[in-house]
């Protein structure tokens, strides 16, 4: 769900945030925000996503400090807590 929305419902860049070699930014990003969103609007713990993710946990960890700092940014954070909205009522469902 979190990977989906972080793609914005782009289903092929979703399959390629779940690959283990992509590393270009584009999917790297995304990916990063699939587990932020994952961690902070679904509630699981760093170590349940990075299992999801098929990442280590530090990895996800990194990947919500990134997020993080990019919530510094008025439009990207206004973004972020609209995905986290509609994730967590999809959730609650």
């Amino acid at each position: 769900m979190a990977a989906l929305a972080a793609a914005r419902h782009d289903a092929a860049l979703a399959q390629e945030m779940l690959a283990t070699c992509d590393r270009s930014a584009p999917v790297a990003r995304a990916r990063q925000l699939a587990m932020y969103l994952a961690h902070v609007a679904l509630g699981l713990t760093q170590s349940q996503v990075a299992e999801g993710f098929r990442r280590d946990r530090r990895t996800v960890a990194h990947a919500c400090l990134r997020i993080e700092e990019r919530r510094e940014v008025p439009a990207f954070d206004g973004d972020v807590t609209v995905l986290e909205a509609g994730l967590r009522w999809v959730a609650a469902r």
